[in-house]
């Protein structure tokens, strides 16, 4: 095999460099989500047994909410219906946000490692709200959502 074929990157088959295919897995909101997914899981292995199908089970289930919501508006809907799906992202969040309350008043984590995961999630909730504030913003214009009809000049 020739050192020139070996250095160039694995073919994704997708006519994408990196595997990239959809929309939404360019998004920078989403990919804070899939790292805010993972350092959930690598806290979740620590969890005692006895938390595997409450609060382990919980918490995984609404980080998952969140990237897969995510994706979820990215698709070509209405801007309301892209609204739509970002607040249950939020809402996901939240939970999130309220498991790792749960999980530093049990100690079953150290304090640093609950401070990283909640300052990315409070990242990903400002990406969020922002990508909301955005469609809803867009609502008001000449958007077929908009309640009032094109603007008049």
């Amino acid at each position: 095999m020739d050192n020139e074929r070996m250095d160039r990157r694995p073919e994704t088959g997708d006519g994408t460099e990196d595997g990239r295919r959809y929309k939404f897995q360019r998004l920078h909101v989403y990919q804070l989500g899939l790292d805010h997914l993972d350092m959930v899981y690598r806290l979740t292995t620590t969890f005692p047994k006895s938390e595997n199908v409450n609060l382990r089970s919980q918490l995984e289930r609404a980080s998952t909410s969140i990237v897969l919501n995510i994706a979820e508006a990215s698709t070509g809907q209405t801007d309301a219906e892209q609204a739509r799906f970002l607040g249950l992202s939020l809402r996901s969040l939240m939970e999130c946000v309220a498991c790792l309350d749960v999980v530093e008043r049990r100690h079953y984590a150290q304090t640093e490692e609950l401070g990283a995961i909640k300052a990315l999630g409070h990242q990903l909730f400002i990406k969020i709200q922002a990508m909301r504030h955005s469609l809803n913003k867009n609502r008001g214009k000449d958007s077929p959502s908009s309640f009032h009809g094109p603007r008049q000049p």
